[in-house]
Order: C-alpha cells, then sequence, then structure tokens
C-alpha cells in the first residue's frame, strides 16, 4: 500500500487512467470486430464505409500511444487488404 500522500495520489490517478485507456483500447476492438463483420457479411461498399471510420479511431488511439503505431498499422493494412480481396 502506498504511504506517502504523493504515492496515494499516483494510485488514484492510476486507476482513473487505467479505466480511461481501457476505454480506448475497448473502442480500438469494437472499430476493428465492426470491419471484420463487414467483410464477413461480403459487403464491400459497407466495409469500405466502416473502415474509414475505423482508420480514424485506429489512428487517434495509436497517437495517443494505448496501442503501438505499428500494431494500428498492421490492422488496417490487413482489413484493407481484405477490403480489397472482397472486391476481387
Amino acid at each position: 500500500m502506498a504511504n506517502s500522500a504523493q504515492a496515494r495520489k499516483r494510485a488514484r490517478q492510476a486507476v482513473k487512467q487505467n479505466a480511461h485507456n481501457s476505454a480506448l483500447r475497448s473502442q480500438y476492438r469494437t472499430a476493428v470486430k465492426s470491419v471484420r463483420k463487414a467483410i464477413d457479411a461480403g459487403d464491400h461498399a459497407k466495409a469500405r464505409e466502416v473502415f474509414a471510420k475505423a482508420a480514424q479511431i485506429i489512428d487517434s488511439i495509436a497517437d495517443k500511444k494505448i496501442v503501438h503505431k505499428n500494431k494500428a498499422a498492421r490492422h488496417k493494412s490487413r482489413l484493407n487488404a481484405s477490403i480489397k480481396a472482397l472486391a476481387a
């Protein structure tokens, strides 16, 4: 347990920040799943539309360093490749 006032405050802040980061990470995963769902449904137009929104969310969360920028880029790349394969 935290012994000093400073350590107690940092512990409180850590709890709040963890909750905030968890919510953002959940939003990231939901965005990826929504694109996957559109791809699985086979709807190219809908998949492109959902991907555009998801890409903004993914970039935003990567900028905040909630997930690593390379992981975000990898997800976007794979989703885009799946959408392109759907069109072909």
